[in-house]
């Protein structure tokens, strides 16, 4: 049975996890209807549009 001879250091054993953890940022995109920035293939959070549809009616601010 194969056991290991010496123990892993910390620093071993963090540095082989440390790729594990890390995030991507999401790729953002400009809205062809109001140029904000949005999550590609969502509907804008700003104008309420998706694929040249109206998807979600926004209420105007007064």
């Amino acid at each position: 049975m194969a056991v290991p001879k010496r123990k892993t250091s910390h620093a071993r054993k963090s540095s082989r996890r440390s790729t594990v953890w890390k995030l991507n940022a999401p790729t953002l995109v400009i809205c062809p209807n109001c140029g904000e920035y949005k999550v590609a293939h969502r509907a804008c959070g700003n104008c309420g549009m998706y694929n040249g549809r109206q998807v979600i009616v926004k209420a105007n601010e007064n």
